[in-house]
């Protein structure tokens, strides 16, 4: 395991050492696990933003028409 040195605020850092003894776990911890949240998340936006545009290049649909505002909300009497 790599070690990482921070520069913090005091007052995070006590406020961290708080979180962190009411959590019975150390400040360590939970920024391994803060970090840890972090990368997954992104890796899963960065996938489903991936896939969204494969969608996208398999998708024949387009459009140049442009509608006024006001038309989009228009109704039909039918």
């Amino acid at each position: 395991m790599a070690n990482l040195t921070l520069s913090l605020d005091a007052e995070l850092l006590q406020k961290a050492r708080e979180a962190a003894l009411r959590e019975h776990t150390s400040v360590n911890a939970l920024v391994r696990e803060y970090l840890t949240r972090y990368v997954n998340g992104r890796e899963r936006r960065l996938r489903a933003l991936d896939a969204l545009d494969a969608v996208a290049e398999r998708t024949n649909s387009a459009s140049d028409e442009r509608w006024p505002r006001e038309s989009l909300h228009d109704r039909q009497a039918g």
